[in-house]
């Protein structure tokens, strides 16, 4: 099986919750269930290549990384990692509460909070640190795909330390609904995910879950295996 099955701690919405439906329409994808979903009524006559936008986050799901897509480490078990998450979601917290947008990140389209959570990046540094036992480390392989020399020196570090760029410092909390688009095409795309969005009316968004996300193997998309809800303080 080489580097796989894969998880991931994620954030994702409450199954069937109005952001749920809204994420896995748009992706053509409900990792819930582990199946295709129709494209929204209109979509794909007003954006033709939509299939082809929404490729790479259909293989992961709609959602966002606390702690990223990680083989196991040796001596480490599905059961162990499931264990992990529920002692990790009963730690009493206080639970990050955001006001979503639809906005783009780092040439994405994606749903972000609309100003910083100090809980919420606690949130997802306290992930990165808990879990990391459970992380196999990254091969030679896996770490070029990261593109290190377009990294920053922090970032760099960061891959090193905790096998992901993106962590403590670096996190930003996102849930992708597109691939990487350029200026122009990005553009044309945001203000019509903006308006469909603005009709869900969610204007506060609990951050109040962890849910764990499996890979199979290499041509498999990512399922949820298993959804805990946090614990407030």
């Amino acid at each position: 099986m080489g580097n796989f099955p894969r998880y991931a701690v994620y954030y994702a919405a409450a199954h069937g919750s109005l952001l749920d439906q809204f994420g896995a329409r748009l992706l053509g994808y409900d990792a819930w269930i582990g199946a295709s979903m129709p494209f929204p009524e209109g979509l794909v006559e007003k954006v033709s290549d939509w299939r082809e936008l929404t490729h790479d986050p259909r293989k992961y799901g709609f959602h966002a990384t606390l702690k990223a897509p990680m083989a196991l480490a040796n001596g480490k078990s599905e059961a162990e990692l499931c264990d992990a998450c529920a002692e990790f979601s009963d730690t009493a917290r206080r639970i990050p509460l955001i006001a979503p947008v639809v906005s783009s990140i780092s040439g994405f389209i994606a749903v972000i909070p609309g100003q910083r959570s100090s809980e919420l990046e606690r949130l997802a540094a306290d992930c990165v640190d808990a879990f990391d036992r459970f992380r196999a480390p990254l091969t030679a392989e896996e770490r070029a795909r990261r593109n290190p020399s377009r990294l920053t020196p922090r970032q760099c570090d960061y891959l090193d330390r905790w096998g992901y760029p993106y962590v403590m410092e670096e996190f930003r909390f996102h849930m992708t609904l597109t691939g990487r688009l350029d200026d122009a095409r990005r553009d044309e795309v945001l203000p019509l995910l903006q308006e469909r969005f603005s009709r869900l009316g969610v204007k506060r968004l609990a951050i109040d879950r962890i849910t764990l996300f499996r890979q199979h193997n290499a041509t498999t998309r990512f399922q949820i295996i298993g959804d805990w809800r946090l614990r407030a303080a």
